[in-house]
């Protein structure tokens, strides 16, 4: 005879035992059987998406979990020796923890994953946090389980308290790169390709963004390896910020004989015939010219103002430009001044 739920039958619990883990097998995979054709009759979205994450999460591990509770049931339903009872009952709610750990994991991941979806930024440190994700929820689970076996956790959490001191003070360099890469690919101030000038003079294009440092390529063709905790409080000139597009300044000088409106309309001209021509040069905003800075000792010094399409630009545009000024200066006879060094003779003195 054996007391099932309070109820006496006539059934040894030999037999009474794997009649109940059969049923257990059958009921889990009926229910979740059930449940997933529920939620796919009610959210269609599952069935069309076969790679939907929290469609596959429930498939995978809904069974299991039924599996593991409905064996803690039997287990405290069937009257067993004391000994089984103990081993069977700490092997399943151990089972359970670590199951359930897994899972939670999991979800973490998938929301982490759909936040990535739903922010670009979040794309580019997607690794780490997953990665940390997953050592944040083994560390807790390993400890939950060392518990439950009855393993004292202090001796542990102390000794790892001061590895973790030690290790923080040897990596402290190593650290403060990572977090500094961290804040580069979330904040995003620069990005692969912008062209940029640092407050110690180094420019160049941002040809790498690492964990450990930043990787720009001059002009040269050099590389420039900056450590990314130092990028992070440096201050930085981006030419790509908040647009590619940038005003393009040109100095030029004539002579006091000239006529001011005159070199303006000649600049402007020049200006506009060029956008088409030379590679870069945009139409609009359209040229200006102004007599800034203004009258110096030897010139009136005007500023040509047009607009390239990227910083690279500039180079090519500026070397167009002055040729077409000065060539459009000779035909009209407008002079620009320079300095001239007259050395005169030492004689012999009487």
């Amino acid at each position: 005879m054996t007391d099932l739920f309070g109820v006496k039958i006539f059934i040894p619990p030999w037999v009474v035992l794997p009649l109940l883990l059969l049923a257990t097998v059958i009921l889990a995979y009926l229910i979740s059987s059930v449940t997933l054709w529920v939620l796919k009759r009610s959210m269609p979205e599952l069935s069309k998406e076969s790679d939907n994450r929290l469609y596959r999460l429930l498939r995978s591990y809904l069974f299991p979990v039924l599996i593991v509770g409905g064996l803690l049931i039997v287990v405290d339903a069937v009257p067993l020796p004391p000994k089984v009872l103990r081993v069977a009952d700490r092997v399943l709610v151990l089972s359970g923890l670590v199951l359930l750990i897994f899972v939670l994991g999991k979800a973490a991941l998938l929301v982490l994953r759909n936040i990535e979806a739903r922010y670009e930024a979040m794309g580019n440190i997607q690794g780490p946090i997953e990665m940390l994700t997953k050592i944040v929820f083994i560390a807790v689970g390993g400890m939950i389980v060392l518990d439950n076996l009855g393993i004292s956790l202090t001796p542990i959490i102390t000794t790892l308290g001061i590895s973790s001191l030690a290790v923080a003070i040897a990596l402290q360099d190593t650290l403060g790169n990572f977090f500094a890469g961290l804040y580069l690919k979330t904040d995003r101030p620069i990005e692969m390709g912008h062209y940029i000038r640092l407050d110690g003079g180094q420019e160049g294009f941002v040809d790498r963004i690492g964990w450990r440092s930043t990787q720009i390529c001059t002009l040269q063709n050099n590389v420039i390896v900056v450590p990314n905790n130092k990028l992070a409080q440096t201050i930085i000139t981006n030419f790509d910020l908040p647009e590619r597009r940038m005003a393009l300044l040109i100095p030029v000088g004539v002579s006091y004989d000239s006529d001011p409106q005159r070199v303006e309309e000649i600049l402007l001209d020049e200006a506009k015939k060029a956008v088409g021509e030379v590679e870069g040069l945009l139409a609009h905003p359209e040229p200006f010219v102004q007599l800034i800075p203004g009258f110096g000792d030897f010139a009136m010094n005007f500023t040509l103002t047009c607009h390239v399409g990227k910083f690279f630009d500039q180079f090519l545009v500026q070397h167009e430009m002055r040729k077409r000024i000065i060539n459009r200066f000779r035909k009209e006879g407008i002079q620009i001044p320079f300095h001239r060094a007259y050395v005169k003779p030492e004689t012999d003195q009487p």
